[in-house]
């Protein structure tokens, strides 16, 4: 209605200005034109069925307005319910769902919402107001080809990202290994995911090659400790020792999620053996706990150790204290029935207790030499 009105008014318009560019015949027939056009658009004013003819037609775009809302608000409630269910039925999963996923999703499917409930809407407001959507709608067709063409692997990307959100492949924060790249997930966007690793380094990489994807934090973790014993130390000893160990350790760390347990030797040389611990933990967390069994473990081993040596000394110091405390009778027995020994006499004697007749030769006793 409204675009047979404007045509209408159109028409009348070019009509009186071809008129006017000719030369008129007599001032008479250019006022009668004149008159003519301003009767014909008060004719269009005042005609009830002009009017009407617009009511009607404001009235369908209020109307398609209002549905609009109505459809978005009623698939608003339909989402978060669809959502809050979801999350109810995943609650007593083994899987650690995050919350934030279902916000994120929530978020996504409603903006896809609006945006294409809106496009519905504009092209009825269009189409009601007498323009024809073929030709809109072919060009808009031609235009997203050749989008689509130009951009295939930003279209790849976007696709990709969408789904990696939607199906909750992983979320920020978040440590997973993406084909060569490990870290944790800073940022999740649309085109590209940017991780950063434990030392730092940041990668950056295109949603559309992501296709094999091992993320860490999605269940709870298990950690294998391997610990190596000496060959001297006993089986039962030593198997004792790593218990009393992860007991303290289970008793004073949280993430420590189940007791320890002990799977046996593992390996055994001739000069050692191995006992090997796997331990449930929360996600992430399998370096700290390794970490601190470990030393925990070393701690205990030092203990020992120190305790046996400080055993053993005290041990030969108590050995060493009977014997002495045995020694000594036995020499005093001695001394008391040995005999005194006799100082010589005469030249039987030491030099040092000679004296000085004794030391003196006796030259009259000696035959004399001939003279």
């Amino acid at each position: 209605m409204i675009y047979g009105f404007l045509n209408a008014l159109t028409a009348a318009a070019a009509s009186d200005t071809n008129d006017a560019n000719k030369t008129p015949d007599t001032t008479a027939e250019t006022v009668d034109k004149a008159v003519s056009f301003t009767q014909g658009l008060w004719n269009k004013l005042t005609d009830a069925a002009t009017w009407i003819g617009l009511a009607d037609t404001a009235l369908r775009i209020v109307l398609i307005i209002l549905l609009a809302q109505i459809a978005i608000r009623v698939t608003y409630k339909i989402i978060d319910r669809a959502l809050l269910r979801q999350k109810e039925d995943t609650g007593d999963s083994r899987f650690r769902v995050k919350p934030r996923r279902f916000v994120t999703i929530g978020k996504l499917l409603k903006n896809m919402v609006v945006i294409v409930l809106n496009f519905m809407m504009m092209l009825l407001i269009i189409s009601e107001l007498g323009y024809n959507l073929a030709p809109l709608i072919a060009g808009a067709g031609v235009i997203g080809l050749a989008i689509g063409f130009g951009a295939q692997s930003l279209v790849k990307d976007v696709i990709t990202g969408f789904f990696i959100v939607f199906e909750d492949q992983f979320a920020v924060g978040d440590v997973v290994q993406i084909t060569t790249f490990k870290g944790t997930v800073e940022v999740i966007g649309l085109r590209t995911t940017r991780l950063r690793n434990w030392n730092g380094e940041v990668y950056v990489i295109p949603n559309g090659i992501i296709t094999n994807v091992t993320n860490f934090s999605l269940a709870d973790a298990k950690a294998v400790i391997d610990i190596p014993m000496s060959a001297e130390r006993p089986l039962d000893e030593a198997t004792h020792l790593v218990a009393r160990s992860l007991e303290k350790v289970h008793d004073h760390n949280a993430k420590i999620l189940a007791p320890p347990n002990i799977l046996g030797v593992q390996a055994m040389t001739t000069g050692e053996y191995t006992l090997r611990i796997s331990v449930s933990c929360s996600p992430n967390a399998q370096a700290e706990v390794e970490s601190m069994i470990r030393g925990e473990i070393k701690r205990a081993m030092e203990r020992d150790d120190a305790l046996k040596q400080a055993l053993a000394e005290e041990s030969e110091r108590n050995a060493q204290a009977e014997d002495e405390a045995k020694a000594k009778p036995e020499e005093a027995a001695k001394a008391e029935t040995a005999p005194v020994p006799q100082k010589p006499e005469g030249p039987g004697k030491p030099e040092s207790e000679k004296t000085d007749a004794e030391k003196t030769p006796n030259t009259e006793d000696k035959p004399h030499s001939a003279q």
